[in-house]
Parts: structure tokens; sequence; C-alpha cells
């Protein structure tokens, strides 16, 4: 073998481990070209990271900061004063809204007038009414002898009542406590206090609460200052026990009647005296008055309710009871209930001469089996313009009343106990509470006694049951 031969085949792996070189070389490139490459592609990644990070919140901030700086002052006025225009407009909606609740008030108001002139408005309110407890009945006590009558303030804050005592005594509704007592009169001492010397039988209050009009079995009619019990003037012309007194609703205008069967009006803001009517057969025992020009009267043993028209000096008779007529009393324009001794309580409509209802021994029956006779219903009394009707006797216990059906039905809803004889019962002007004068007597003579019952005025609240409300509300 050749000397060139050797150096060839020496040769040979020689140039294999350079190429072997060379594709480690290449190999190694390859890997970090790729090594570079994950890395540019990782950095990429994480750049792309960060300036979505960044843009997440850092490009609001840019935005408003944009926008801040876009908003020329030209435009940021205009912006305030939408937003001005938007507020007035606020205020306008609310204003209109305050104004159309108002009217929807008055108009209420206005059509309530308008129909409590007409004798139509009634509103229905007995239902709701709940028997209250004994326990509730406040009773106040300063009268010697039985009440005869009470009538209470228009604002409900005050009662008045009188008594066989001949005195008169202002109540606080609220404490229970005596306001002013107008005590007894002497008869025929001079340079004493005004009062009254006998028995005190009716009682009237003008519905502005100024006036107080009392009336005795001396035939005299006083009239006082509400507020303070001053005496003011006083009335003379019956010729007997004056028996009722009324204020017509609105004016100073007022009516009274008595046992001479005769009908009286005066102007009490003038202190004198306007007319006389007569039309009773019998001593007058009762008398009510509303707005209009006329007043009713219940004749007693004449066994009449009349009507008195005072402009046309005319009169309206009514039949129904077969006993004597103690006690009347509007309901409303065109409706009132009376009670007689015969134990009757009549509903009547002033267009209709015999009652629409008719409710007999509405107290019960006394006395002996077989003997019994039933019990005198002596006060009645109506809640104005609705359906709640209160009747007393000295069955024990007074007596509430639905009239149903346009008062052609008298349903009874509840008793309330009291013992003695029920001589007086008025409604507050709301209707949240009812009186009762109390006595042992009968307030017009004294054919029974009731030794338990005490001489007191009773305050019975008048709770009512909440309205069930509608679903869904």
């Amino acid at each position: 073998m050749s000397a060139t031969a050797v150096v060839r085949k020496r040769a040979k792996p020689a140039s294999g481990s350079r190429a072997g070189a060379g594709a480690g070389k290449r190999r190694r490139k390859a890997d970090s070209a790729g090594d570079r490459s994950k890395f540019k592609s990782g950095s990429k990644m994480n750049e792309e990271i960060s300036s979505d990070s960044e843009s997440e919140s850092v490009a609001p901030r840019r935005t408003e900061e944009q926008e801040e700086l876009e908003e020329t002052a030209q435009e940021k006025k205009l912006r305030l004063a939408k937003l001005y225009l938007e507020q007035l407009r606020q205020q306008e909606e609310e204003k209109a809204e305050a104004r159309e609740f108002e009217e929807d008030q008055v108009a209420g108001r206005l059509k309530d007038d308008v129909l409590e002139q007409r004798g139509r408005l009634q509103k229905s309110v007995a239902k709701e009414i709940q028997a209250p407890s004994p326990a509730d009945i406040r009773v106040l006590r300063g009268h010697q002898l039985s009440i005869t009558c009470l009538v209470i303030t228009p604002d409900d804050l005050a009662i008045f009542s009188a008594a066989k005592d001949c005195t008169i005594i202002k109540w606080s509704v609220e404490s229970g406590r005596k306001l002013h007592v107008i005590p007894r009169a002497k008869k025929g001492a001079e340079g004493q206090p005004p009062g009254h010397s006998s028995h005190v039988l009716c009682m009237a209050i003008s519905s502005d609460g100024k006036y107080l009009a009392s009336g005795d079995r001396s035939k005299l009619i006083l009239v006082w200052e509400a507020q303070s019990c001053r005496h003011l003037h006083t009335f003379t012309g019956h010729r007997d026990a004056v028996s009722g007194l009324a204020f017509r609703r609105g004016t100073h205008q007022l009516y009274s009647t008595s046992h001479d069967r005769s009908v009286k009006v005066w102007n009490v803001a003038e202190n004198s005296y306007v007319e006389t009517l007569f039309g009773h057969q019998d001593a007058v025992a009762a008398l009510d008055a509303l707005s209009r020009e006329c007043c009713v009267t219940a004749g007693g043993r004449d066994g009449t309710l009349r009507v008195w028209k005072i402009p046309e000096e005319s009169q309206l008779v009514f039949y129904g009871h077969q006993g004597s007529i103690d006690s009347v009393q509007l309901i409303n324009e065109e409706h009132m209930v009376s009670g007689a001794d015969d134990g009757s309580v009549a509903l009547w409509g002033l267009s209709k001469k015999r009652p629409l209802a008719l409710q007999r021994e509405a107290h019960g029956l006394q006395g002996e089996p077989g003997l019994e006779q039933p019990l005198w219903v002596s006060s009645v009394a109506a809640l104005l313009n609705t359906d709640l009707v209160a009747t007393g006797s000295h069955s024990s216990c007074v007596r509430l009343w639905q009239c149903g059906e346009g008062f052609r039905r008298l349903d009874p809803l509840c008793d309330i106990p009291l013992v003695g004889f029920i001589n007086s019962l008025k409604f507050s002007s709301a209707g949240d509470f009812l009186v009762a004068g109390v006595g042992q007597e009968h307030r017009l003579g004294r054919w029974w006694r009731i030794k338990e019952a005490r001489n007191s005025v009773c305050i019975i609240p008048l709770r009512r049951a909440p309205r069930p409300t509608a679903v869904g509300s």
C-alpha cells in the first residue's frame, strides 16, 4: 500500500468527524435558535400580559382625563344648564302633584258639603265600631243629683253637663277634671253670681263654640260665653219650663221650646227675640236643628213630631209612636231618630209622614210576668251624617244601632253596660267617643229611683275595627 492511500484512509475519519462536528454545530445552532425563539415568544407573551394589565388599569383614567380635557368651557356650561333644567322640571312635577292632591281634597269637601245640605251624605261607620270594654269607660263625678243634659264643644275638648242640682260643670275631655263650675243661684238673693235656681233641663252650644245656652224649669234661658263661662244675657218669654234648645249650625240663631207648647226663635248675637210658633197640643219635650232654617220638636204626650219651617211659619206633622215622644235627634238634613216611653225607636224621612223603620221594645220589658211594660227610651243620639245611632233607657245599658237599607232598617250592634237612667247622649264631632249623662232618676220626673246608679258623666271610647287590606297590598 502506498503512502498516499494511507493518508487518504486516515483522512476519511477526520472528514467524518468534521461532518459530525458540523452537524453538532448545526444542532446547537438550531437549539440555540429554538431557545432564542422560545425566549422571544415568552418575552412577547410577558409583554402582552403586562400591556393588557396596564391597559385595564390605566385606560379608564386616560379616558376620563381625555374627556375632562376634551370638555370645553362651553360644553360644561351646557351640561350644568341641562342639570338645572332637569331639577326645575322635577320640582314643577312635584308641585303639580301637590296641587292635584289639594284640588281632589277640595273637590271631595265640596261634594260632601253639597250632599250634606241635600241630606244625602251618609258615611258608613257603624259596622266598624267595636264594643268598648267596661274598663275603658271613664266616669266623671261632680253633680249631687241626676244629670239631665249635656253638650260637647265643637273641638271635642270639653263637655258641659247640667243636673237637677241646678249646677253646670265644664269638664276637660283629656284629663277628666273640672274646668269651671257655675253654681246654683238662690231665689230672690241679690248681688250673687248669675246661675240657675231650678232644674236645668236643656243646653245647646253654637257651632263656632262661642255661646252656650241653658234652659231651666224657671222659664229662663241663660246665655254664657263658652270659653270663660261668663254670663252674657238672660232671655225671658216662655210661660213654662224650657225643655229644648238648639243653635242653627253656622249661625247664632237659637231655637227654644217649652212646656208652654210654643217654639221661639232668638238672635243671641244681638240679644234679641225674633218670633214665636204654635202648634203642639201638649208640653214639648225636646228639640233639634241643623244648618237649614228649620227645627224639629218632640211633642211629648200629643204623640207627634213636627218640623218647623221658620221663614214660611209652617209645620209638618209626623205620627208613629203610641206613647209620649220624649227625645228626637236629626241624623242629617233629611232624616231623624226619635224615642218614646212606649219603648219604641223610630227612623224618619222628613218627606214621609210615617216612620221608615220602627223598633218596638228597643230596650226590652220590665215588670211581673203578664204585666210587663216596655222600658222607656229616655234619650237618643246620632253621629251626624252617618248610619250610627245610640239610645238610652234604664235597662242598665246604652244600645248602639245601625241604620240600614237607606234608613229603612234599624239593626242592633252592641250594648254598653251603664247602670241608671241614661238621660242624655251625645257623640263627639269626630265620632271618637260617646258621652252619657247618667242619673238615679229620669230627667223629667221621679217615677223610679235606681239606688245603685251613680249621678255621673260617662265618656265611652268608640274604637273602630281596622279595615281589611286588599290582597297584594
